[in-house]
């Protein structure tokens, strides 16, 4: 079972979806990019840092937070909201630079999406 970490845009979060609650039924349903796993340990879940893209530090944070926990994220999925953010919204992430970094930095798998709802 995966320890997984989820980054939602902090600025549409609450727009287009109200407490992450599709991330929740995703994740409960097994649904878009959480089907990739058979069981999920969420262990984290925040925002990106908001824009100009300050990502990189939050998952720092979040990284170091969830190691002191016993508990540290192997799967990040950004939202997605994020992933609606990159494609509609100018927002500055190039997604495949910030896998390539995350991956390298942290150790991590990173996924582009949670659900598709």
């Amino acid at each position: 079972m995966p320890n997984v970490g989820i980054l939602y845009c902090k600025k549409i979060k609450d727009y287009s979806c109200i407490a992450c609650a599709k991330c929740y039924k995703g994740m409960s349903e097994k649904n878009g990019e959480f089907a990739r796993h058979d069981d999920i340990q969420l262990v984290a879940m925040t925002d990106c840092g908001g824009c100009p893209g300050l990502s990189v530090p939050r998952v720092k944070l979040v990284s170091e937070i969830t190691k002191n926990l016993d508990r540290p994220v192997e799967t990040l999925h950004l939202g997605t909201c994020m992933k609606l953010a990159m494609e509609t919204a100018q927002c500055p992430i190039d997604f495949d630079d910030l896998k390539v970094t995350l991956e390298k930095k942290f150790g991590i798998d990173v996924v582009l999406g949670t659900h598709s709802y």
